[in-house]
């Protein structure tokens, strides 16, 4: 009986619990590797209080990866509304810190919660270190934080860490052994690209002989960060710390948006839509794979998660013997 391929998802936020709430319907064996440096909203609030790494990405992609009914799934999600200090904060986050304070290991807390919700699939934090991420403009100027870089809306050059991370070794194990490695959907500067800026990280995706890197590129640019980019721009922008000719493929959507919704995200959000900027392309080493993978919902525009993991499952199954 031959065994499942490998996949290792490399992300962070909501754009990577979309990613893996399809894919786990596929026959690969996930691996989700998660920045744990976010410092908002509930997360931010209760590393503060209690020092831990960042829990909120952690509970949604549990949440996205469990096999309960939704009901019980949404029960991690639900947000405390009352006039206590514990107003906003999701429950899950709640659950997790309890159980790294008494665990005393983020890793090990996530395999006890992976059990009660059904999890049959791999989850790590990037570290347990408790991360603070640090952004330098391209004016110089440094933004510390992960919540205030994405709130800046400024340009940078670089990102880094406040201090080096330690790389969980499982997470070094799984990504060398990968058939494949993804670099998930999600803000490009804070949920992708914390991965990789650590340079275990790096070497492991390099020394991954089996491994193609794909890339699903997003789907609307980030205000400040990634204004006018196109799909070249994001590969280049990952490359800088990867290294040239690192990504094998590129997943981007060539969805046909209606104006109206194109004109809200423009101005309430002041994001576009991100374009297949084929005049950039004609030299490049990757493979560009484009499909219509948007949908529209209250005017809100989001990957179909189950036509992006079969175009994932699809280009990982062409190499099978």
């Amino acid at each position: 009986m031959q065994k499942n391929k490998k996949v290792v998802v490399l992300g962070g936020g909501t754009g990577t619990s979309t990613v893996l709430r399809g894919l786990k319907y596929f026959p690969v064996d996930i691996t989700a590797v998660i920045t744990v440096s976010d410092n908002g909203s509930s997360t931010g609030r209760l590393r503060k209080e209690f020092s831990t790494p960042a829990v909120g990405d952690i509970r949604k992609v549990l949440s996205n990866l469990s096999t309960l009914p939704d009901e019980i799934r949404d029960v991690m999600e639900y947000r405390l509304s009352t006039y206590s200090e514990l107003n906003g904060h999701a429950l899950g986050n709640l659950i997790l810190t309890s159980l790294i304070k008494e665990t005393g290991s983020f890793k090990t807390s996530i395999e006890y919660l992976s059990k009660l919700l059904d999890v049959k699939h791999t989850v790590l934090p990037l570290s347990e270190d408790c991360l603070t991420l640090m952004g330098e403009t391209v004016d110089g100027e440094i933004v510390e934080g992960e919540e205030e870089i994405t709130k800046a809306n400024k340009k940078y050059k670089r990102l880094f860490y406040k201090d080096e991370p330690h790389v969980l070794p499982e997470v070094v194990e799984a990504i060398t052994k990968a058939d494949l490695i993804v670099l998930s959907i999600g803000s490009l500067f804070t949920s992708v690209m914390p991965n990789i800026i650590c340079k275990d990280v790096v070497d492991a995706i390099h020394n991954a002989k089996k491994a193609k890197v794909l890339y699903i590129c997003n789907a609307m640019t980030q205000p400040g960060e990634t204004d006018n980019f196109g799909v070249s721009d994001h590969v280049k922008a990952l490359e800088y710390y990867l290294g040239k000719d690192t990504i094998d493929v590129v997943i981007a959507s060539n969805t046909k948006l209606s104006k109206k919704v194109l004109a809200k995200y423009e101005n309430e959000e002041q994001k576009d839509q991100v374009r297949i900027d084929y005049e950039n392309m004609e030299d490049v080493h990757y493979e560009l794979i484009e499909e219509d993978l948007l949908e529209t919902e209250n005017d809100t525009i989001r990957h179909n998660s189950m036509k992006l993991s079969s175009v994932i499952f699809s280009y990982l199954m062409r190499g099978k013997e």
